[in-house]
């Protein structure tokens, strides 16, 4: 992290207001898109991000290590986006517009071949993709988008996720297995 974002946490810290809003529009654009790859809506999103900073603003003097403020700011907003997928459990979400996926999705759809039934069959996989996603268990999810997704270290995602490196690896195990296991006959 840089030496501005520790150096705003601690006037933060001491009680600068300024600080902190220099803080969120650091952040804000992080923390939502983090939480659309987890939660592939944008008003659930937005709450998330929203949420996030009222909670940094509140918990800050939990913050013993400036330096550590990125991971600090994930795992408030991981454990809020999780707590958002627990209480939609059971509710359908439609799937987004192409145009309002992840990028990384975006390029993949994008290299495909003006053939109508190869863009079918891309828009099918990837909706078997997201749906396979939408049913993993929310640590197992979250864990999978911020090692796959965003390409954070397994220490990284161990910090925000506040566990172990360990739970990390098996988390990754297990989310990739399932989705293997649900993908399978569409990819092979």
């Amino acid at each position: 992290m840089s030496d501005e974002v520790t150096r705003l946490v601690t006037l933060f810290q001491k009680g600068d207001r300024q600080a902190f809003t220099e803080l969120v529009k650091a952040f804000q654009r992080k923390v939502y898109a983090l939480a659309f790859k987890m939660l592939l809506n944008h008003v659930e999103a937005d709450e998330v991000a929203q949420e996030t900073f009222v909670r940094v603003y509140h918990r800050i003097g939990q913050l013993k290590a400036p330096e550590n403020f990125e991971s600090f700011v994930y795992r408030i907003a991981t454990n809020y986006a999780i707590d958002l997928l627990r209480r939609r459990k059971g509710r359908m979400v439609a799937m987004p517009e192409e145009s309002e996926l992840p990028g990384s999705v975006q390029l993949m759809l994008s290299m495909r071949v003006a053939d109508p039934e190869k863009i079918l069959a891309n828009k099918e996989l990837l909706s078997a993709i997201l749906q396979a996603a939408d049913e993993l268990p929310p640590r197992q999810r979250m864990t999978l988008i911020l090692h796959d997704v965003e390409g954070l270290s397994k220490d990284e995602v161990a910090k925000i996720m506040g566990c172990p490196e360990a739970t990390v690896r098996s988390n990754l195990h297990i989310a990739r297995g399932k989705m293997k296991k649900r993908l399978g006959k569409l990819l092979w």
